[in-house]
């Protein structure tokens, strides 16, 4: 067995594929002008064998383990906290911006007011406003911001799969989201606050500009993170101890993508609390300013890491190949009839009629430039992004936290917690959550010989986020009953312009907030994980932004459902999106069981060899390099 580095081909090497690596800054490696290299601190295993089927499974399968974490992955995720700070730092703030108008102007106001900053004050029903727009306005401006950050990594990361590679694509995504950022703060200052058109605006102009920022930043930032990590097979691995061990990607991948989104998390908690607040007590131009701030170090980090993550090159034409070998293996199989047709696609041998090897080297068509192992990765894509198909309803209940549970919150008596800070719970509940099922929970079931599989993960997220909706509705219930206004809820004030609330205390909206947590560990994590692990090499961007493209369809369905998001309709609105969120996760696993089964086979794939350009297949073997460009 030739011996091999785990992820890369050492026979595929020649001493002009790496180079000497300097180490001297700070005992890093810096890579030599424009070649690949491997720094000094990964173990690259190169005793590592290929596991036989009897240490995969079966009574004296070998224990599953995660290969080394290098530090520089904990760098990329703080870009992202950094990101997701000054992200879910201003968008915590659009419902209130748009749903409430300014205080009224002092003595009329609630104490503490400021007519000029949106602030409400530190009374205990003092809400902050600027617009005045209403809930169902505010609720489609959150939805179409979902739907706008969604729609674009679609672009974005093709580009970086085909022209850019991933480090360009975030660092200009980066600087037209500090310019988004500015726009915003220019909504927010006095001035311009108190004229309600050029407000709405300039407001409109900043979310769409920091949606282009935050769309071009995503799906790149998520494959980046992961591709510090050169594992890409199942190997063997003797440890110093005498064990022998199965280093597996998927846990690698898992492990990192946990704490990856708890990095998320960290940014999300930190940026909704400390924003809600500013906007309480101080204004919108305050909060809208911090996130901005905040922002302002992820050009830094990206510079000083321009020659130390490991990238994957532009790939050229390969997502054209892809979806050309994809109609390629469809010729003669389409069908009228729903039933034919999948017949037709799942009797086998669909993507087997695009392996080269099968076909005649004089009918080969020209553009058919790759081997039968990159058609089995393109596979292992296509097959990924039908799981995916399952994402927009689950969505739809996910983003509920962002919108109607922020104005559901604002009916209920608050004691002084602004409306918009309770939905934290969130990102607070899955900072304990991530480490526990980290630390405890896999490598438990894994000790006890459970295979808690992807597509069982995805399905128990969905439930998860069905309860959730579940104890939402049930809470709007409660909230109508006892609501001085009755059904009119939301729209129920004080002489002097402050909420005369439901008695019910804020806080029981926690089930809700703890329910999506759970299920978030075990839908979204997972669907990133999936993304990544599924995605041919050359594409990885691109797949995670299908992934994330279901939020933007799912936004898309929300907008239809809208009508749904006023009173008194909010019971109908929790109760119909926990029925789609069940039903959608008990498909889910019926239709992918079969899939679900051939995990193993589907990680463990042979890296497939694609040439998109002439200059794309000098380099193919090598799979990472400095920054280009």
């Amino acid at each position: 067995m030739a011996a091999q580095r785990t992820g890369l081909d050492l026979n595929s090497l020649t001493i002009n594929d790496v180079e000497p690596v300097d180490t001297t800054s700070q005992g890093n490696p810096v890579p030599n002008e424009n070649k690949g290299i491997i720094p000094e601190s990964y173990d690259l295993g190169v005793d590592d064998e290929d596991p036989t089927t009897d240490e995969l499974h079966g009574p004296n399968a070998l224990r599953r383990v995660s290969a080394p974490i290098l530090w520089v992955v904990y760098t990329v995720a703080f870009v992202e906290l950094c990101e997701r700070f000054s992200y879910y730092g201003t968008q915590v703030l659009y419902s209130n911006f748009v749903n409430h108008a300014l205080p009224l102007p002092v003595p009329n106001g609630p104490p503490g007011s400021n007519h000029a900053t949106g602030a409400g004050g530190p009374s205990s029903q003092g809400v902050s406003g600027a617009l005045g727009k209403g809930v169902e306005t505010a609720s489609a401006i959150n939805t179409f911001n979902t739907f706008w950050c969604y729609c674009l990594p679609l672009v974005s990361a093709y580009i970086a799969d085909e022209y850019w590679g991933r480090y360009k694509t975030i660092s200009w995504s980066i600087a037209v989201a500090i310019l988004g950022h500015i726009i915003l703060v220019v909504s927010a200052i006095p001035p311009v606050i108190t004229n309600t058109d050029a407000s709405f605006a300039v407001f409109l102009l900043g979310v769409i500009i920091m949606g282009l920022g935050t769309g071009g930043f995503k799906p790149n930032i998520s494959a980046l993170v992961v591709e510090q990590i050169p594992a890409v097979n199942l190997k063997v691995r003797t440890l110093e101890t005498g064990e022998r061990v199965v280093i597996d990607p998927t846990i690698t991948q898992s492990r990192i993508y946990h704490y990856f989104y708890l990095f998320i998390n960290v940014g999300a908690l930190t940026g909704q609390i400390g924003m809600a607040y500013a906007e309480k007590y101080i204004g919108f131009w305050l909060a809208f300013l911090l996130p901005m701030l905040m922002f302002l170090t992820t050009p830094f980090v990206m510079w000083w890491g321009r020659k130390r993550y490991r990238q994957s090159a532009p790939a050229g034409s390969v997502t054209y190949k892809a979806v050309k070998t994809f109609w390629f293996c469809m010729r003669g199989r389409w069908h009228y009839n729903p039933y034919i047709l999948w017949k037709e696609t799942h009797d086998g041998t669909l993507w087997d009629t695009a392996k080269p090897s099968n076909i005649e080297p004089r009918f080969r068509p020209k553009w058919m430039t790759f081997d039968d192992a990159w058609v089995d990765e393109v596979r292992r894509g296509f097959a990924a992004c039908a799981v995916f198909c399952y994402f927009p309803v689950y969505w739809l209940a996910y983003n509920q936290l962002t919108n109607n549970l922020t104005a559901q919150a604002g009916t209920m008596t608050l004691k002084g917690v602004p409306n918009d800070v309770v939905n934290n719970l969130d990102p607070l509940a899955l900072l304990i959550f991530v480490p526990l099922c980290d630390t405890l929970l896999y490598p438990g079931m894994r000790r006890m010989g459970m295979q808690f599989t992807a597509i069982k993960k995805i399905t128990l997220g969905f439930w998860l986020a069905s309860l959730s909706m579940i104890w939402a509705a049930v809470i709007q219930y409660y909230i109508y009953m006892s609501s001085p206004c009755g059904y009119r809820a939301n729209n129920c004030y004080n002489d002097d312009g402050s909420v005369n609330p439901s008695p019910l205390i804020v806080w029981a909206q926690t089930g809700s907030y703890v329910l999506v947590a759970l299920s978030e560990i075990f839908a979204v994590i997972t669907s990133m994980e999936y993304a990544y692990s599924k995605a041919p090499r050359n594409m990885r961007s691109l797949i995670q932004a299908i992934n994330m493209f279901t939020n933007a369809i799912s936004a898309a369905i929300a907008e239809a459902l809208i009508t749904l998001s006023r009173d008194p309709l909010l019971i109908w609105n929790y109760t119909v999106f926990a029925i789609l969120t069940f039903v959608g996760g008990t498909l889910l696993i019926l239709q992918f069981w079969g899939l679900d089964k051939e995990e193993d086979e589907l990680n463990n794939l042979p890296e497939g060899h694609v040439e998109a350009s002439q200059t794309q297949a000098e380099v193919e073997h090598v799979e990472i390099g400095p920054g280009r460009g």
